[in-house]
């Protein structure tokens, strides 16, 4: 696997250490051509060596050649792989399985390619025959989870994340790994295999031209221009790509790979000086002093202090791993990212946003198949990353890697998805902000809009908005996730009315509804759903409620005095009706002061019958045989049928109350 492309070897070291291993030996019996299969392997010729090993398969056509057939099919699929050829790699080693290949690799392998398919069930199957041979396998325990949560992921859903196709910077062949030259956004560099780039012979790794870095720059009205190669002395007949820069984007780093008659491909990072819009020709950047470490993917921290890279280097955790130094003192500073970062797999293509946010590309974490785009989080004592996978649509079972931000949650990054080559592609990617909204109204008691009424809103996270209800008493304001908020709504003529709640901390659209009922100040306020035992005094546990929203709007207005009336219906003597007001207005006064009201803000009446109701718009609204304006007397009462007589004594029946004072407390 290589750090300049991820479809090219890293260096000789890497192949014998991981992957010369697992081969069996076909002894003497082996033919030129497989030997030259073999060969090509071993250099990272993936692309020349498929080809080699697909003819060896085709021509073992007789009985006795099944075991070396079975091998050459595994070799097969793992050329396939390396090329990311995820079917063509799975058919390969169902092929292996078949003819009986004795190594258990193969049901590994075909799981992995498989989940890369998409094809998870089956995969978790192949996971599942791999460890009968290796219980309790890491990397295939990952593949398992990786596989149940894409599954998991398509029933519930995607995230808000909206990813296309960035066209604009995509050739024919495979472009990849954007990065922006800085904060401002105005340009943006990656690498490319596309049929202009330098020299003209084709990879044997993967049968493309060799990689060269291009840029795309944004006109006056902000729109992305066709890309171009840099210019200067950067680009050569070697590969070329995966960049980083440094904050002030005069400093480019890059891998760079090369081939020489007497050796094979390896892979170091370089750097080059910007002059205008020229780079200078690349110079080594020394990070380990020997021949066969393979170095890449470099990407500079965001305060430009260290150089983030991957390695194939001992000390760290299996595969390739993500590693850190000091970019002005690297003598003594070079140190792993740890095993909340690294695994078994392979960590590829960082990227550091700020000092505690960090993105990462990983086959070894519990993905969707092949590479998957990782947020890693480090927490307030500085001492452990929480790694979380990013999730559809930015996530798929390709490659998705090499991740850069813009603006807020924007950026680019490049992934496989939907190729049947393999190729790479640059797709663009935003975060939408979500839209939390609360919205309601401000009424009157007799649900009129109150125009002009004042709504202040305040939230834990800092938060401070106000907003004047429109002519219909309507208001909106924007919230945060997860915040708990106080409202306040007040109007001239009017009490206040406070209320608290807190919003979700679901990432999604919601939009809260509430509504502001404001007491007027110059006329009596029914409190509604006051309720006492039949013909007696007693409140009803179901009055609560009201009571204590009564109670709330009187700490809100401190300097209030209230009057608490009770009114009955026309049922029953005078005398009577005055003596059950007096006593049911008493008991609601009772509730107040037990709930912390002073005695001397509270006022007990009676009223018997002798004020019945007049009837308003909400009244009509609900009793359209009552006209509004009609005062609701005995004499009126009459003159109704029985249903409407019982209706009539319902609205009577009443409890209200009237401001007194504004001046409580206040001399």
């Amino acid at each position: 696997m290589n750090l300049n492309c991820k479809k090219k070897p890293l260096s000789t070291l890497i192949i014998v250490g991981a992957l010369i291993s697992i081969f069996i030996s076909l002894g003497s019996c082996k033919s030129a051509k497989l030997a030259d299969a073999e060969a090509a392997y071993a250099r990272g010729e993936y692309f020349d060596a498929q080809k080699i090993y697909k003819k060896v398969y085709n021509s073992l056509t007789k009985k006795e050649d099944r075991p070396l057939r079975g091998e050459v099919a595994y070799k097969l699929g793992l050329s396939y792989q390396k090329l990311n050829m995820a079917p063509r790699a799975s058919a390969a080693f169902q092929n292996a399985i078949r003819f009986e290949y004795p190594d258990s690799m193969a049901y590994f392998y075909l799981g992995k390619n498989l989940q890369a398919e998409g094809k998870y069930q089956a995969a978790i199957q192949a996971y599942k025959d791999f460890m009968g041979f290796r219980p309790g396998d890491q990397l295939a325990q990952e593949g398992v989870r990786g596989c149940m949560m894409a599954i998991a992921a398509k029933e519930k859903g995607r995230t808000r994340y909206v990813v296309k196709n960035a066209k604009i910077f995509n050739s024919s062949r495979a472009d990849f790994a954007p990065m922006f030259l800085d904060k401002t956004g105005e340009q943006i560099y990656f690498t490319s295999n596309n049929e202009k780039v330098t020299g003209d012979n084709k990879s044997e790794v993967t049968g493309m031209k060799r990689g060269d870095i291009y840029f795309s720059r944004k006109n006056e009205r902000g729109q992305w221009l066709r890309p171009e190669p840099v210019e200067g002395e950067l680009n050569s007949e070697a590969d070329e790509g995966i960049v980083s820069f440094s904050p002030d984007g005069q400093v480019m780093y890059l891998t760079k790979a090369s081939k020489s008659e007497t050796s094979n491909t390896t892979v170091e990072i370089f750097t080059s000086r910007r002059s205008d819009a020229s780079w200078s020709a690349p110079e080594k950047f020394v990070i380990v002093h020997d021949s066969v470490t393979a170095t890449g993917h470099p990407a500079v921290s965001s305060n430009g202090k260290y150089l983030y890279f991957v390695s194939d280097m001992p000390g760290g955790y299996g595969g390739l791993d993500i590693w850190r130094i000091d970019i002005n003192d690297r003598v003594g500073t070079l140190v792993n990212m740890g095993p909340q970062i690294n695994t078994a797999g392979n960590e590829m293509f960082p990227y550091s946003r700020t000092d505690s946010l960090f993105y990462f590309s990983s086959d070894g974490h519990p993905g969707f198949g092949g590479l998957d785009l990782f947020r890693a989080k480090l927490n307030t004592t500085g001492d452990y990353w929480s790694v979380e996978n990013m999730g559809l649509p930015m996530n798929s079972s390709g490659d998705d890697f090499g991740i850069t931000f813009g603006l807020g949650e924007s950026g680019y990054f490049s992934s496989n998805r939907g190729d049947a080559r393999g190729y790479d592609h640059i797709y663009s990617f935003e975060l939408p902000d979500l839209k939390i909204t609360i919205s309601g109204y401000v009424l009157d008691k007799d649900e009129e809009p109150v125009a002009g009424a004042v709504i202040r809103i305040v939230g834990d996270d800092g938060s401070n908005q106000r907003e004047v209800a429109r002519d219909d008493g309507s208001f909106r304001f924007n919230l945060g996730r997860g915040v708990k908020y106080v409202m306040k709504a007040g109007a001239p003529g009017y009490l206040n009315v406070k209320q608290e709640f807190e919003s979700d901390i679901a990432e999604e659209d919601a939009d809260y509804g509430i509504d502001f009922i404001l007491a007027a100040i110059n006329k009596p306020q029914v409190v509604e759903n006051i309720f006492y035992d039949f013909d007696k005094a007693t409140l009803r546990p179901e009055s609560k409620e009201a009571l204590d929203e009564i109670v709330a709007m009187l700490n809100e207005n401190p300097h209030v005095s209230i009057e608490m009336g009770s009114h009955t219906d026309r049922k029953g003597s005078d005398e009577y009706n005055i003596g059950l007001s007096e006593r049911r207005a008493k008991s609601v006064v009772d509730y107040l002061i037990g709930a912390g009201v002073d005695p001397e803000r509270l006022s007990p009446k009676g009223y018997g019958e002798s004020v019945p109701k007049t009837v308003t718009k909400r009244i009509n609204r609900d009793y359209p045989q009552f006209e509004e304006g009609t005062i609701l007397t005995e004499e009126f009462i009459l003159t109704l049928s029985p249903e409407d007589q019982e209706a009539a004594d319902q609205i009577n029946r009443r409890t209200e109350f009237q401001v007194l004072s504004l001046e409580y407390g206040l001399f």
